[in-house]
């Protein structure tokens, strides 16, 4: 099941795309124009997330923000034309889980949604496998046959994401998106220092190599 999203914003032109272009992204959506309507809404019908405007008629943003989070852990991403860096440690005190100021890229505002979800999502252990590489994603421990690996909080994300889509070619786009949400560029080498990395733990006893370079595109987890 998709995501729920609340959009708390009394700008019709951007309630709108927010709604259009959510939807397209495959989430269901509720629009609220003010703050007593989604606060209404979050109560009756409680969203997995909510993206709420700053400035809002009848209740501010700050004020819905800290009932929303009085009302439980749901992820916030606060929208303003705020960008004082006090004003956004006042949102962030009130309660919201990240920031993003007007106007936006649209491509940000879901990866910033994706990297929330994500977080927010309940860590439900399983233990993934790939030939003979496995990594246990509740104690984060990684194991080539018996041969136990110690991971980074970096290597382990990137690791996982191999072992969820394996012989699946990973663009480097995705990897970005997926592993360091839109924190570096597309010129950052950080993939491949970390893709190094994994290779030189993975590999440290002779192993066959199992992540392999696809040209111009990305990598792939695969068998010889």
């Amino acid at each position: 099941m998709s995501a729920r999203i609340l959009v708390v914003e009394d700008e019709q032109r951007i309630a709108s795309m927010l709604q259009r272009g959510l939807i397209y992204e495959g989430y269901r959506v509720e629009v609220a124009g003010d703050g007593p309507t989604g606060l209404a809404l979050a109560r009756d019908n409680p969203p997995d997330i909510v993206i709420l405007d700053w400035m809002l008629p009848g209740m501010d943003g700050l004020e819905v923000c800290r009932r929303l989070r009085a009302g439980g852990p749901v992820p916030i991403l606060m929208l303003t034309a705020k960008d004082a860096v006090a004003d956004r440690v006042q949102g962030l005190d009130a309660g919201a889980d990240d920031y993003l100021i007007k106007p936006f890229s649209f491509n940000e505002l879901l990866a910033r949604l994706r990297a929330l979800l994500r977080r927010a999502a309940p860590a439900s252990a399983e233990v993934l496998r790939f030939a003979d590489l496995s990594l246990d994603t509740g104690t984060h421990q990684a194991f080539r046959g018996e041969r136990a690996i110690e991971l980074t909080a970096k290597e382990y994300e990137l690791l996982e994401l191999f072992l969820r889509h394996p012989r699946q070619v990973l663009t480097r786009e995705v990897i970005y998106d997926r592993v360091w949400d839109y924190d570096f560029g597309g010129e950052s080498n950080i993939i491949e220092v970390y893709v190094r990395y994994l290779r030189q733990k993975t590999e440290s006893t002779g192993e066959p190599r199992l992540i392999h370079t696809v040209r111009g595109v990305g990598y792939v987890l695969r068998e010889e």
